[in-house]
Formats: C-alpha cells, structure tokens, sequence
C-alpha cells in the first residue's frame, strides 16, 4: 500500500523521524520495521505514522520533507481534516528514494 510520511531533514542531507526516536537516521529504500519508543506527551501508538497524501496542516514544513512509502501490516486511524485527515499506522514501511518515484 502507498502512502506519504513527513521527516525531518537534517543539514546532511540525512532523514529522522519528526518526533519519537527521533535521533535515529532512517535508510531509504529497505523495509523498516516499527518499534516501540514511548515519548512523554504522546500517545503511545507503536507504528509508522503515515498520511494517504502529503498533507498535515497541523504540522510545520521548515526543516522538513514529505517522501513516499510502502507500507506493511496497515492500520487506519480516521483523524479530522485539520490534521490531515486518514492516517495510517503501519508496521512496516518503505522509504521510496526520490529519485525511484
């Protein structure tokens, strides 16, 4: 299943998660299994967050870039239109290289 996630994109040109464990450095292009890193002031929700399109009002886009993914093992996670809308807890995910899409 297709879907887009949001990083962060750090100076190097490296990408993290936007908020829990996000010290990690992702690798694009093999399947990333989801792990579970309770954060103090977030739902615990083990998965990769990720939207149908690349949209979440809610959040900011300095320092950050939307990607592709495929995604395993989906669950949906109905939310309002001002965060987005659907989103998806996958327990597998893809990051599509730019340059693959």
């Amino acid at each position: 299943m297709k879907g887009y996630k949001l990083f962060r994109q750090l100076n190097n040109g490296s990408i993290s998660s936007l908020f829990i464990n996000k010290t990690a450095r992702l690798e694009q292009g093999i399947w990333l299994k989801a792990r579970n890193y309770p954060t103090k002031g977030f739902a615990v929700r083990q998965g990769w967050h990720c939207c149908d399109k690349p949209d979440a009002p809610h959040l900011s886009k300095k320092n950050r870039i939307w990607f592709e993914v495929e995604m395993e093992e989906v669950e949906e996670f109905p939310r309002p239109k001002s965060q987005g809308g659907m989103w998806y807890i996958a327990q597998r995910i893809r990051i599509v290289p730019l340059g693959d899409i």
